[in-house]
């Protein structure tokens, strides 16, 4: 299967990034997850009767994960990877401490994820709150999210991959 060269997954919301996430990382689902797997993954939890209302009328404004799945189907394929369309960046704040890192004039390499976690647990979370950079909230999601993305990619990738420029 040839993997798209565009980055497809700044297009998807945040909603269905999460979806396609959990079925490409649950070990029951069929490997490689498409499109057309999590569409129909998707429309079994529905009621019969939200299945006829969605297939005649489009009446909601606001698109649905299964409008969105559509969408990407009709452009991309039913038997596009899924994992293709998985957001992977940083929130913002953790972009801002990823940004504060790879901005240290003493570093002398591009930090990695595990730089990036041993910079917070260090206390950079909380030096970015004391500097008005960061909310008290957004300091104490730091670890736990490098963490995640850590588990996910390794510790040794590198952490500028990741950073969302808004």
């Amino acid at each position: 299967m040839t993997r798209n060269s565009i980055d497809i997954a700044s297009r998807v919301s945040p909603a269905l990034s999460a979806l396609l996430n959990s079925r490409v990382n649950n070990p029951e689902c069929e490997q490689p997850v498409t499109l057309k797997a999590v569409r129909r993954f998707l429309a079994d939890l529905l009621p019969a009767d939200f299945k006829e209302a969605e297939r005649l009328h489009r009446i909601d404004v606001s698109e649905s994960l299964l409008d969105e799945l559509d969408t990407l189907i009709e452009e991309f394929g039913a038997a596009a990877l899924a994992v293709d369309f998985i957001q992977t960046s940083a929130s913002e704040p953790l972009s801002r401490a990823i940004e504060t890192i790879v901005n240290d004039e003493n570093r002398e390499n591009p930090p990695t994820l595990a730089a990036v976690r041993d910079a917070i647990l260090d206390g950079l979370g909380a030096r970015l709150v004391g500097d008005g950079t960061l909310e008290d909230d957004e300091g104490e999601t730091l670890l736990s999210e490098i963490e995640a993305l850590i588990e996910q990619f390794g510790a040794d990738t590198l952490a500028e991959d990741f950073l969302r420029y808004e």
